[in-house]
């Protein structure tokens, strides 16, 4: 955490710099919890991530105005009864001082300040509903940003797109706990019979430093299914268990990283194969990156390792540099090389595209690059993940129409010697510097004989105890 001298210093430094890039006051809603069946049984709250970068601390139900570099806190005292059920809280003047505000005043009065102020939209419907009310314009989350808004968005980019260092030493504490988690979910996979129980022991690890997942962890025998949610499945030998696991720090920062592994402990020779393709992938994408390097060129490098290494396999046919041209890498790989990572694990996509896409750029709609989710040369104090991966999708490699428009092209016979193989992602955290990168997250092992024997470490120590 910061301490309260550092993050008020930090604060100021950061508005002051917005003060630099708009001429017009900035008004930011932290949101407010939601409630699940009755008023006091809510939802976890998680402050609004523009909020948090100027505001410091995850505040419930305030807003603090931005205009010329000083700063004015708006939130409530805590009812008298607050203290029965939630404990003593901070006055609004304690707040103020521990963010450095100039000015604290109760939320009603937020009215009077609202002037040709800009704003973006918070998630919950109960604040953008209250910004739309009171600034008598329609202030919606991916609404079409216009105007002063528009203006507040791309500055907010401009500054959170380029990580201080204030942000920079929590990200590495979000990294450094992640790390932590994934070498405890390798080390509980052999005892486990679900991968509830693997997600529970990750999850305690994060939770143990105070921190949240910074999004619904993945743990999952099936990694084909992208974004999957469910954790009732058994472990069986012969599974692969794709993780995608990152912490969040109290302040909000995030990582957020991916490792595949067996869960008997060791690879079978298909997955092995495909896990060094992808891992080759990953590699090559890292030793890329440099000030000025296209990510959608990173992107494309992975492309060609993984059409490369396919062919060489035997499952696809052809040039890999026409694969590539013709999307069919995009059978196996359907996602972009990563994102954005800071404050939120996507960093900053509530603007839409705004800050993933370099101004005049716009999505592809090939197959093969339409879910890039960054499109930018990078710069020094960018954080991006890198994370190919290998998938066999069955709404993608069962449709009848693509099994006969690539009969000639993806040697379907073959695929089905790597049926073992549901999907493999290797995702790491990398900072661009001046001179190249630095991966946050290099202090977790992915080379495949190093996850063997992490994940069989604990195996074998539970097999020496069972016979003692």
């Amino acid at each position: 955490m910061y301490t309260s001298t550092s993050l008020s210093e930090t604060l100021r430094h950061r508005r002051q710099k917005l003060a630099g890039l708009i001429d017009v006051p900035a008004v930011l809603w932290s949101g407010g919890s939601s409630s699940r069946n009755f008023p006091a049984n809510t939802f976890p709250f998680r402050a609004n991530s523009h909020f948090l970068y100027f505001g410091g601390i995850p505040l419930q139900n305030a807003a603090i105005r931005l205009e010329g570099g000083n700063l004015q806190l708006f939130i409530d005292e805590p009812h008298p009864s607050s203290a029965l059920w939630h404990g003593e809280t901070p006055t609004r003047e304690e707040i103020a001082t521990r963010i450095g505000a100039d000015d604290a005043r109760p939320m009603a009065e937020l009215e009077d300040y609202l002037e040709n102020a800009a704003t973006v939209s918070v998630q919950d419907a109960a604040t953008w509903t209250q910004q739309s009310q009171l600034l008598d314009r329609w202030i919606l989350p991916k609404n079409q940003l216009e105007g002063i808004d528009l203006d507040l968005a791309k500055a907010i980019v401009c500054l959170r797109i380029i990580h201080d260092e204030a942000a920079l030493v929590e990200l590495r504490k979000a990294a450094v706990v992640s790390v932590e988690a994934h070498k405890k979910g390798m080390a509980e996979t052999g005892k486990s019979r679900r991968e509830a129980e693997v997600r529970a022991a990750m999850e305690a690890v994060i939770m143990g430093q105070n921190m949240t997942t910074a999004y619904t962890s993945i743990v999952t025998v099936h990694g084909e299914v992208l974004h999957n949610g469910h954790y009732y499945n058994a472990l069986q030998p012969g599974d692969l268990l794709l993780v995608d696991v990152g912490a969040e720090t109290e302040t909000g920062w995030a990582a957020d990283i991916t490792r595949t592994w067996p869960v008997s402990g060791k690879f079978s020779p298909t997955q092995k194969d495909i896990y060094d393709i992808v891992l080759a992938a990953h590699d090559a994408c890292i030793e890329k990156i440099v000030p000025g390097v296209e990510y959608g060129d990173i992107h494309l490098v992975a492309a060609m390792i993984i059409a490369e290494g396919l062919v060489d396999l035997g499952i696809l046919q052809g040039k890999p540099e026409d694969l590539v041209k013709m999307d069919i890498h995009a059978l196996f790989f359907p996602h972009g090389i990563g994102h954005l990572l800071g404050l939120d694990v996507h960093d900053m996509e509530d603007l839409g595209d705004l800050a993933g896409y370099e101004e005049g750029r716009k999505r592809s709609d090939r197959f093969g690059l339409s879910y890039l989710r960054l499109n930018r040369p990078l710069r020094a104090g960018m954080l991006v993940t890198i994370e190919p991966g290998f998938y066999q999708v069955p709404g993608i490699l069962h449709d009848p129409k693509i099994r006969d428009q690539y009969q000639y092209i993806v040697n379907w016979e073959r695929l089905q010697k790597f049926a073992d193989v549901r999907g493999i992602r290797i995702e790491d955290d990398v900072l661009v510097t001046e001179s190249g990168s630095e991966v946050l997250t290099a202090a977790l092992p992915n080379q495949a004989n190093d996850i063997e024997d992490l994940v069989m470490s604990e195996k074998t120590k539970q097999t020496k105890q069972n016979l003692s």
